[in-house]
């Protein structure tokens, strides 16, 4: 188990791969983002992507599955504060095989809980091609080994 202590700033890693079915794209949209580029591929050949795209929400729910299977749970997490700057860079198209890199850009003990620390983690989810196709920074309360150290 990592704790606060145990986490350096500049630490990278990289991620599994996630193969995207169309099936996982249409079932994931009519659920929660019913749009027509992301429910049909005739419709979607019409669109401004040409086929049929991930929602991006879903591709950001890919990488929440991939960072807690590979990442998250080797860490005393806490919960998360929030996340900044999310980007959809490009469009992730049935067939892509996605994979996952982080690093840890900060980290700082809470202002309000000895127990625990702040750590920010830049995250790119880059496709087969190694372009990126979503990036963000999530902001995580890690718990401190030694509280108030």
């Amino acid at each position: 188990m990592r704790y606060f202590e145990d986490i350096e700033v500049g630490t990278t890693r990289e991620l599994g791969d996630y193969h995207v079915t169309s099936e996982e794209i249409i079932e994931f949209a009519e659920q929660y983002d019913p749009q027509p580029f992301h429910l049909d591929a005739a419709a979607a050949a019409e669109s401004a992507f040409g086929e049929l795209v991930a929602s991006g929400w879903h591709t950001a729910s890919i990488s929440m599955r991939m960072l807690v299977e590979n990442y998250l749970n080797e860490n005393a997490g806490m919960g998360g504060r929030g996340v900044d700057e999310l980007r959809w860079q490009r469009p992730v198209t049935p067939g892509d095989t996605l994979s996952l890199r982080t690093e840890v850009v900060d980290k700082r003990p809470s202002e309000t809980d000895p127990y625990r620390g702040n750590v920010d983690t830049h995250i790119e989810v880059l496709n087969q091609d190694d372009e990126v196709v979503l990036s963000y920074t999530v902001t995580g309360m890690i718990e401190r080994r030694t509280p108030g150290e």
